[in-house]
C-alpha cells in the first residue's frame, strides 16, 4: 500500500487530500497541532501526531513515505503585522521535515506546497508559468520564496523534492477570510437589495476547486518520475470577483445585489487579471481539474456554517481582490 504523511492535515486543504488519498487506497498518517486529529478527517487516517512542527518531527511517522507539505502560516495579510515570524515558522518547519528525512534515508517524495502568489505582478493580462519572474510582495510571499530555496538545497543533497505553486483555490469547508466564503456569508446576511460593500471585483483571477487542487498534489507525489522541480497548480481560466458574487447569487437563489465599493479595501497594484499556466503539470502527470467552477461555488455555498462565523472578517483584507 502506498503511503502518505501530511503536515498540516487539520488545515482546509489538509483534509480534502486526506480523504482523497484514503479513497485512491493510500494509507494516510497526519500531522498536525492539535492533540488529537479533527473529527472530520478522522477515518481518513491510519496514524495520527500532533506536534509543533517548528522544533521536532514526529517519531511515530512512517518512514520513507511521501510527504505533502502543507504545514505553514498562510494569510496574506496577517503576514504584514508579524512579518519575521511568518519567515521564520514557515522556514524552521521545512527544515525539520527535510533533516528528518535525511536522516531517515529518504525514500518518498516530498511535495512542498509554495503559492502562485509568488509571481510578480505586471500589467495587462498575465499568463503565469513556471518560468515567469517572482516578485516580494508581501511576508508571506517572501517566506514561500525561502521555502522553495530551501527545498532546492535539500534537493541538491539528494531528496526527492518538488515544490507546487498552487493558484487560488476554495471549495466545502474553506473558513473566513477569503473571497468566496466572505462574500458568501455577506451575501447570506444582507437583506434582498442590499448593497455589498466590497473592493474591487473587476480584477481576474484563477481559481480551482480545492478538490482538484488535491488530486494534483496526489499526483505530484505518485508520479514514478518527474522531469521539473517546480509544477504550478492552476485552473487556466481567470474570472473576476463580479463572477464569483453572480455564482455565489446563483448557487443561493437570490437577486444579485448592488455593489458598493470601498476604497479602503482597494490595493492598487494589484493587476487586472492572472492565469496559471499547468501545462507542466497537466503534461507529466495527466492531472486535470474535473469541477466546473459553477458546482465548485455551489458545494462551498453549501457546507458554509454561518451560524458559526463573524461579519465582517477580523482583516480588512478579506474582501480585496483575491
Amino acid at each position: 500500500m502506498k503511503r502518505l504523511v501530511i503536515t498540516g492535515v487539520g488545515g482546509f486543504v489538509g483534509g480534502h487530500l486526506a480523504r482523497a488519498a484514503a479513497e485512491a487506497g493510500w494509507s494516510v498518517f497526519g500531522i498536525g497541532r492539535t492533540e488529537r486529529a479533527a473529527s472530520g478527517i478522522e477515518q481518513a487516517l491510519d496514524g495520527y501526531a500532533g506536534v509543533d512542527l517548528r522544533h521536532e518531527w514526529p517519531a511515530s511517522a512512517p518512514v520513507g513515505a511521501a510527504v505533502v507539505h502543507l504545514a505553514g502560516l498562510a494569510a496574506v495579510g496577517a503576514s504584514f503585522d508579524r512579518p519575521q515570524q511568518y519567515i521564520a515558522d514557515n522556514s524552521a518547519m521545512t527544515t525539520v521535515l527535510c533533516e528528518a528525512a535525511l536522516h531517515s534515508g529518504g525514500g518518498g517524495r516530498i511535495v512542498a506546497v509554495s503559492s502562485g502568489a509568488v509571481y510578480a505582478a505586471s500589467a495587462g493580462e498575465s499568463v503565469r508559468d513556471e518560468s515567469s519572474p517572482v516578485g516580494f510582495s508581501s511576508p508571506y510571499v517572501v517566506s514561500k520564496i525561502l521555502v522553495e530555496n530551501q527545498i532546492a538545497f535539500y534537493r541538491a543533497r539528494g531528496l526527492d523534492a518538488v515544490v507546487a505553486r498552487p493558484f487560488n483555490h476554495f471549495g466545502p469547508g474553506q473558513g473566513p477570510g477569503f473571497l468566496v466564503p466572505d462574500l458568501a456569508r455577506q451575501v447570506t446576511a444582507s437583506a434582498p437589495g442590499e448593497p455589498l460593500t466590497v473592493g474591487n471585483l473587476d480584477t481576474r483571477r484563477d481559481y480551482s476547486d480545492v478538490r482538484d487542487v488535491a488530486r494534483a498534489y496526489l499526483a505530484l507525489a505518485d508520479a514514478p518520475a518527474l522531469t521539473h522541480s517546480l509544477y504550478n497548480v492552476a485552473s487556466g481560466v481567470a474570472r473576476s470577483g463580479r463572477d464569483v458574487v453572480d455564482a455565489i447569487c446563483a448557487a443561493m437563489g437570490r437577486e444579485i445585489p448592488p455593489l458598493r465599493i470601498d476604497p479602503d479595501r482597494i490595493r492598487p497594484s494589484d493587476p487586472a487579471s492572472i492565469r496559471g499556466d499547468a501545462s507542466r503539470l497537466r503534461a507529466e502527470t495527466g492531472w486535470q481539474p474535473l469541477l466546473a467552477f459553477e458546482t465548485s461555488i455551489a458545494d462551498a455555498v453549501v457546507s458554509l456554517d454561518a451560524a458559526g462565523a463573524a461579519w465582517p472578517p477580523s482583516d480588512a483584507s478579506a474582501l480585496r481582490s483575491a
